[in-house]
C-alpha cells in the first residue's frame, strides 16, 4: 500500500474505534441493563459487543465496502479482497460486564497476511494507541517504545489464561511454572489487546498467551514490533497463525523465548 493509503486507512480506523468507544463508555454506567448471551462455557457476548462491532463495520464500510471483515462476532464476511479489517469489538468482554475498566476496541488492517494498519483504544481510559507499518507506533499522538529493562528478574511480564482450548491448559501451566520465579511480576489482565498495547508502551516487558485469534493478536503485534519489540510465536517463528505468541522488547523476548522452548 502507498503511504497516503495506509494513512488513509488508519484515520478511518481510529474514527470507528472512537465511535465503538462511545458505545462502550455509555453502556459500562448501565450493565444492569445490557443483555448477555454465553457462546460456550466460559465466552459470553453482550449486546454491547455487537452493537459496537456495528458501529465499526459501518464506518468502514462507508470508507472501503470492498474490503473483506473478519470479526469476531460476525465471522468472515468473504469479501473478495486483498485488503482485510480484522475486529475485536470489545476485548475484555468479562472485565466490561463486570464493571471493570480493563477492555478495548481493537482494528487492524491487513495487506494479504501482512497487518499494515493498527488501532487500539481504551475508551474508558480515552488512549488510543496505534501503528502504520514502517511508520513507528504512538500513544495519543506521541511516538511509543518498548521498555529497555534487559533483566528478566526485574520484569514485570503478563500472560493470559488459556481458556478457549482445555489441550493448552498444561503447557501454560508449564510456562508459568518456568517463568514465575524467574520474573519480578506477572499480571493476567483480561484483555490480550491491551497487554500487546502496554508492551508496546513499556508498560510491561514481556507477554506471553496460549490460543488467542487473529482479532487478539493483528494490531496488538504491529503495535510492539512498530514501537521496537519483537512477536513469535513459541518456537521463535513469525507464523502466528497458532493463536500462541510472545512480545516484548528484544532482551525479555529473547529470554522468556528460551525459556519457553524448553517447557
Amino acid at each position: 500500500m502507498e503511504p497516503s493509503q495506509t494513512t488513509a486507512a488508519l484515520n478511518v480506523a481510529i474514527a470507528a474505534a472512537r465511535e465503538a468507544g462511545k458505545c462502550i463508555i455509555q453502556s459500562i454506567e448501565q450493565l444492569e441493563q445490557v443483555q448477555v448471551k454465553q457462546k460456550n462455557r466460559l465466552e459470553l457476548v453482550s449486546e454491547i459487543d455487537l452493537l459496537a462491532e456495528k458501529i465499526i463495520i459501518e464506518e468502514l464500510d462507508r470508507a472501503h465496502p470492498e474490503y473483506n471483515i473478519i470479526s469476531e462476532e460476525c465471522g468472515d464476511l468473504g469479501r473478495d479482497s486483498e485488503l482485510c479489517w480484522v475486529i475485536d469489538p470489545i476485548d475484555g468482554t468479562h472485565n466490561f460486564l463486570h464493571g471493570h475498566p480493563h477492555c478495548a476496541v481493537s482494528i487492524a488492517l491487513k495487506f494479504k497476511e501482512d497487518t499494515v494498519v493498527g488501532v487500539v483504544y481504551d475508551a474508558i481510559r480515552n488512549e488510543l494507541f496505534t501503528a502504520s507499518k514502517g511508520r513507528g507506533a504512538q500513544l495519543d499522538g506521541r511516538r511509543m517504545r518498548v521498555s529497555t529493562n534487559n533483566k528478566l528478574s526485574q520484569s514485570l511480564l503478563c500472560t493470559g489464561f488459556p481458556y478457549r482450548d482445555p489441550k493448552d491448559t498444561k503447557p501454560w501451566l508449564k510456562t508459568f511454572a518456568l517463568v514465575l520465579p524467574r520474573a519480578q511480576s506477572i499480571h493476567r489482565t483480561g484483555s490480550s489487546v491491551l497487554d500487546f498495547a502496554y508492551v508496546a508502551a513499556g508498560r510491561y516487558d514481556g507477554f506471553w498467551e496460549f490460543g488467542m485469534r487473529t482479532w487478539d493478536i493483528a494490531a496488538g503485534a504491529l503495535l510492539v514490533q512498530e514501537a521496537g519489540g519483537l512477536v513469535t510465536n513459541m518456537d521463535g517463528g513469525t507464523d502466528l497463525t497458532s493463536g500462541n505468541a510472545i512480545a516484548g522488547n528484544p532482551a525479555i523476548h529473547e529470554k522468556l523465548s528460551y525459556l519457553l522452548k524448553a517447557r
